[in-house]
């Protein structure tokens, strides 16, 4: 299964029209439930953006200073991921970078792995949305309304039918809200 999962804002932005996410810092709770979620994964395909963002798990020592850090950084240094980018020539830790249409990865780590693969980086999982392929939606959804910025979803061909999955609460952090994609029954 492919999962499209990021930290929005109420009115649907991953990041402020600065490209800011300093408002999307998660609780230990929150954080926690993060760590489970990424050990739960087979692969994650990324941007350039998001690469860049969570590449300090690998590379920073200081981020390994409690526990939940150190588990977060040790889970995901060992997930494999391929980063989507036209202007980085290479990449670190337990990453490469993409050889093939998103379409192609994205079959290519699906079948590479018995675990659910998730993707990040509102710009490679709206090419992903575009072509169908996103099983589940997974929104973290912080208590503050930006008023622009990057959004979540792109604008669609059409509407994507969902179902509800799950809610969860984090305190006054966020609210979990999981969808899953309604395929169509066959004739």
């Amino acid at each position: 299964m492919l999962i499209y999962s990021m930290t929005v804002s109420v009115d649907g932005y991953t990041a402020d029209r600065d490209g800011g996410i300093a408002w999307s810092v998660p609780s230990d709770e929150l954080f926690a439930f993060h760590l489970e979620r990424v050990r739960q994964l087979g692969a994650h395909l990324c941007g350039r953006r998001l690469y860049e963002t969570m590449r300090v798990w690998e590379t920073d020592p200081a981020l390994r200073e409690t526990e939940l850090d150190a588990a977060f950084a040790d889970a995901w240094s060992a997930l494999p991921k391929v980063v989507f980018s036209r202007t980085l020539e290479r990449v670190e830790g337990n990453a490469r970078l993409a050889t093939a249409s998103v379409g192609d990865e994205i079959a290519s780590a699906l079948a590479a792995s018995d675990l659910d693969v998730e993707i990040g980086g509102p710009g490679l999982a709206a090419q992903a949305v575009d072509l169908g392929l996103v099983d589940e939606f997974r929104l973290f959804r912080a208590p503050v309304v930006l008023g622009g910025g990057t959004p979540y979803l792109p604008p669609t061909a059409g509407p994507i039918d969902l179902e509800f999955v799950e809610t969860r609460p984090f305190g006054s952090v966020a609210l979990y809200e999981r969808y899953r994609r309604r395929h169509p029954s066959p004739a």
